[in-house]
Protein backbone atom coordinates (compact mmCIF):
# COMPACT_ATOMS: atom_id res chain seq x y z
CA UNK A 1 0.00 0.00 0.00
CA UNK A 2 1.75 3.50 -0.94
CA UNK A 3 0.34 6.42 0.83
CA UNK A 4 1.40 10.22 -0.66
CA UNK A 5 0.63 12.88 2.53
CA UNK A 6 -2.45 11.03 3.54
CA UNK A 7 -3.57 10.11 0.24
CA UNK A 8 -3.80 6.80 -1.08
CA UNK A 9 -1.92 7.04 -4.90
CA UNK A 10 -3.96 6.37 -7.94
CA UNK A 11 -4.24 2.56 -8.29
CA UNK A 12 -4.45 1.72 -4.93
CA UNK A 13 -6.83 -1.30 -4.95
CA UNK A 14 -10.32 -1.37 -2.96
CA UNK A 15 -9.10 -3.71 -0.66
CA UNK A 16 -6.03 -1.64 0.36
CA UNK A 17 -8.69 1.37 0.69
CA UNK A 18 -10.82 -0.94 3.17
CA UNK A 19 -7.59 -2.25 4.80
CA UNK A 20 -6.10 1.27 5.46
CA UNK A 21 -9.30 1.79 7.06
CA UNK A 22 -9.21 -0.44 9.85
CA UNK A 23 -8.52 1.12 13.46
CA UNK A 24 -8.02 -0.73 16.55
CA UNK A 25 -8.03 0.19 20.38
CA UNK A 26 -5.73 -2.30 22.75
CA UNK A 27 -6.83 -1.92 26.00
CA UNK A 28 -4.30 -3.12 28.87
CA UNK A 29 -6.91 -4.44 31.31
CA UNK A 30 -4.56 -5.73 34.16
CA UNK A 31 -0.45 -5.10 34.65
CA UNK A 32 2.01 -7.64 33.40
CA UNK A 33 2.86 -9.45 36.84
CA UNK A 34 -0.32 -10.20 39.29
CA UNK A 35 -2.64 -12.94 38.77
CA UNK A 36 -5.84 -12.02 36.86
CA UNK A 37 -8.92 -11.81 38.97
CA UNK A 38 -12.78 -11.50 38.08
CA UNK A 39 -14.37 -8.09 38.04
CA UNK A 40 -14.42 -5.01 35.90
CA UNK A 41 -10.96 -4.06 35.09
CA UNK A 42 -11.20 -1.12 32.92
CA UNK A 43 -14.00 1.33 32.19
CA UNK A 44 -13.51 4.19 29.37
CA UNK A 45 -15.64 6.33 27.13
CA UNK A 46 -15.86 6.25 23.16
CA UNK A 47 -14.09 8.95 21.26
CA UNK A 48 -16.35 8.94 18.23
CA UNK A 49 -18.72 5.86 17.02
CA UNK A 50 -17.43 2.59 15.79
CA UNK A 51 -18.35 -0.45 14.32
CA UNK A 52 -16.68 -3.17 15.51
CA UNK A 53 -15.56 -5.74 13.18
CA UNK A 54 -13.61 -8.32 15.56
CA UNK A 55 -12.56 -8.66 18.87
CA UNK A 56 -9.69 -10.83 20.48
CA UNK A 57 -7.83 -11.11 23.78
CA UNK A 58 -4.43 -12.17 25.05
CA UNK A 59 -1.93 -12.68 27.88
CA UNK A 60 1.32 -12.47 28.92
CA UNK A 61 1.13 -15.42 30.81
CA UNK A 62 -1.21 -18.03 30.15
CA UNK A 63 -4.16 -19.58 32.55
CA UNK A 64 -3.84 -22.93 33.13
CA UNK A 65 -6.71 -25.65 34.63
CA UNK A 66 -10.21 -26.42 33.65
CA UNK A 67 -11.50 -23.08 33.53
CA UNK A 68 -10.71 -21.12 30.56
CA UNK A 69 -10.16 -17.00 30.99
CA UNK A 70 -13.19 -15.50 29.54
CA UNK A 71 -13.54 -11.60 28.88
CA UNK A 72 -16.80 -9.68 27.90
CA UNK A 73 -16.75 -6.18 26.57
CA UNK A 74 -20.11 -3.77 27.79
CA UNK A 75 -21.71 -0.52 26.17
CA UNK A 76 -23.58 1.33 28.42
CA UNK A 77 -24.06 -2.13 30.59
CA UNK A 78 -24.72 -4.34 28.18
CA UNK A 79 -22.84 -7.06 26.99
CA UNK A 80 -22.04 -6.22 22.87
CA UNK A 81 -21.35 -10.45 22.82
CA UNK A 82 -23.33 -13.26 22.30
CA UNK A 83 -20.25 -15.38 22.75
CA UNK A 84 -17.24 -13.75 25.07
CA UNK A 85 -14.00 -13.68 24.60
CA UNK A 86 -12.84 -17.02 25.80
CA UNK A 87 -8.47 -17.91 26.00
CA UNK A 88 -8.14 -21.69 26.25
CA UNK A 89 -5.91 -23.15 28.84
CA UNK A 90 -2.31 -23.34 28.60
CA UNK A 91 -2.69 -20.41 25.51
CA UNK A 92 -2.07 -16.63 25.20
CA UNK A 93 -4.32 -15.58 22.64
CA UNK A 94 -8.17 -15.60 21.93
CA UNK A 95 -7.33 -16.48 18.42
CA UNK A 96 -6.75 -20.04 18.79
CA UNK A 97 -9.76 -20.48 21.19
CA UNK A 98 -11.67 -23.37 20.65
CA UNK A 99 -14.76 -21.22 20.60
CA UNK A 100 -14.59 -18.04 18.44
CA UNK A 101 -16.39 -14.86 19.89
CA UNK A 102 -19.76 -13.41 18.17
CA UNK A 103 -20.17 -9.65 18.34
CA UNK A 104 -24.43 -8.74 18.95
CA UNK A 105 -23.83 -5.26 18.52
CA UNK A 106 -21.24 -3.88 16.52
CA UNK A 107 -22.39 -0.43 16.60
CA UNK A 108 -20.72 1.86 19.44
CA UNK A 109 -21.98 5.15 19.51
CA UNK A 110 -19.95 8.06 20.06
CA UNK A 111 -18.96 8.56 24.14
CA UNK A 112 -20.85 5.31 24.90
CA UNK A 113 -19.29 4.17 28.37
CA UNK A 114 -17.41 1.27 28.14
CA UNK A 115 -15.76 -1.45 30.17
CA UNK A 116 -14.15 -4.43 30.08
CA UNK A 117 -14.83 -7.75 32.67
CA UNK A 118 -13.65 -10.51 33.62
CA UNK A 119 -15.92 -13.39 33.58
CA UNK A 120 -13.06 -15.70 34.47
CA UNK A 121 -10.05 -16.99 34.81
CA UNK A 122 -7.48 -19.75 35.13
CA UNK A 123 -8.55 -22.52 37.90
CA UNK A 124 -5.27 -23.22 38.81
CA UNK A 125 -3.11 -20.30 37.69
CA UNK A 126 -5.61 -17.75 36.84
CA UNK A 127 -2.82 -15.64 34.06
CA UNK A 128 -1.32 -12.56 33.88
CA UNK A 129 -1.09 -9.20 31.84
CA UNK A 130 -4.58 -9.38 29.90
CA UNK A 131 -5.00 -7.40 26.73
CA UNK A 132 -8.28 -6.83 24.84
CA UNK A 133 -8.31 -5.75 21.15
CA UNK A 134 -11.25 -3.83 19.63
CA UNK A 135 -11.12 -4.11 15.75
CA UNK A 136 -12.94 -1.72 13.39
CA UNK A 137 -13.84 1.15 11.68
CA UNK A 138 -14.77 4.74 12.70
CA UNK A 139 -18.38 4.65 11.41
Amino acid sequence: MTFLTGLMKAGASEADVAEAKIQSFVIACSDEDSDLETGTKVTFRMPYAFTVTAVRASLTTAGTGGTLVTVDINEGGSTILSTKITIDASETTSTTASTAPVISDSALADDAQMTIDIDAVGSTNAGKGLKVYIIGTRA
